[in-house]
């Protein structure tokens, strides 16, 4: 099984999509769009972006290094965990990765986008999520 982008609707009318590993594990999971072909299009500036720079926010702000998007932005949350989101070359933040206990395993996530997110396979899912 390869790794693929699933299209789901919102119960509101909106439509988000997530990255599945090859295992069936959700690596991350954007915004949601307006319209399907949004939806298609922020897939696409995945695709482009996943190997995109890290930029670490949890370092100390004497050391932090700012980058210019496209970028994954690395930080800690109000409970204390590392998550990670991917700013698009405009600036706007199309994927989220979930909270992770440590930083190394925020990274890992971060590397997982950008080996499964350029080839997977695009699905659209019938059920409202």
């Amino acid at each position: 099984m390869a790794s693929k982008f699933e299209i789901n609707e919102t119960k509101n009318g909106g439509y988000r999509f997530v990255l599945k590993a090859a295992n069936g594990q959700v690596i991350s999971t954007s915004q949601t769009y307006k319209t399907v072909v949004t939806c298609k299009k922020g897939i696409a500036s995945v695709k482009v972006n996943a190997t995109a720079h890290v930029e670490d926010q949890t370092v100390e702000h004497a050391e932090l290094v700012t980058l210019k998007n496209p970028k994954f932005e690395l930080y800690k949350d109000k409970a204390g965990e590392f998550r990670f989101r991917l700013r698009a070359k405009n600036g706007q933040v199309i994927l989220s990765g979930e909270g992770y206990g440590t930083k190394a395993n925020c990274k890992n996530g971060i590397e997982s986008i950008g080996k499964n997110a350029p080839d997977a396979e695009v699905l659209f899912i019938e059920e409202k999520v």
